[in-house]
């Protein structure tokens, strides 16, 4: 039987999860959460580096964070759709692990797979409850299985958040996953062409937007994240 996970974060493409919310992974992995990521292409449509080399930094990066498992569904870079062939493969993942919270991309960005990735998570996470629906794994029927929460984290926009996350302590572990992508950002020794995130100022930006959201709430560090479904607390003392 495969291992039931607290948390699974989706990402269109590898170092998505990374960039938009290692810090909270990391700390839920510490407190002792099982966590998963699932890529759903190889990003390789991407500027520089490859499919092949995507992987292997991936893999590293998942070290890193001390993931319980990584999968790639291998849907295509830039031109996945959110239809039913694509839906039942989220499903499946979704049954296969069922997390209690998901995390997935952000539902407004500048990259057109992000808001498409999204929305297609979303609404899976949705269908993955409804009895009526088949899939299998293994040739075994699953069963259906809906997370408590979908909940979608910020990228390049600055989107504003619904609620953020103290990550304080965890922006190390947070950048040294980020940087196991080395084809893609800053490296003065590539011969690749630049892009918007292989600038010098760039893992700066990731690091002043979290540094940002924490003077918001008095920390040092936070990451932001959007709900389509209204928040509730216990008790006023649950708020910070």
């Amino acid at each position: 039987m495969e291992v039931k996970l607290d948390i699974l974060a989706f990402g269109a493409h590898p170092d998505d999860v990374e960039l938009g919310c290692g810090g909270t992974l990391a700390k839920e992995i510490s407190n002792g959460k099982k966590v998963g990521i699932i890529d759903l292409t190889s990003g390789e449509l991407g500027t520089r580096g490859s499919a092949e080399v995507r992987t292997l930094e991936a893999n590293k990066a998942s070290k890193i964070l001390g993931l319980k498992t990584r999968e790639n569904l291998k849907f295509k870079d830039g031109f996945f759709k959110n239809n039913e062939n694509h839906q039942i493969k989220v499903i499946q993942v979704i049954r296969k692990y069922q997390p209690e919270i998901i995390l997935c991309n952000a539902l407004d960005d500048r990259h057109i797979d992000h808001p498409k990735a999204s929305k297609l998570v979303s609404d899976s996470s949705f269908l993955s409850g409804l009895v009526k629906i088949y899939t299998s794994l293994n040739g075994e029927k699953q069963q259906p299985w809906r997370p408590k929460s979908v909940y979608h984290y910020i990228q390049w926009k600055n989107l504003s958040p619904d609620f953020v996350v103290d990550v304080s302590g965890f922006m190390e572990k947070k950048i040294s996953a980020i940087n196991a992508y080395k084809s893609q950002f800053y490296n003065p020794e590539s011969n690749e062409p630049e892009t918007l995130i292989s600038k010098k100022n760039f893992i700066d930006n990731v690091i002043n937007r979290s540094a940002d959201l924490g003077r918001l709430i008095g920390v040092d560090y936070a990451e932001g994240f959007n709900t389509q479904r209204l928040l509730g607390v216990c008790s006023l003392n649950d708020l910070k």
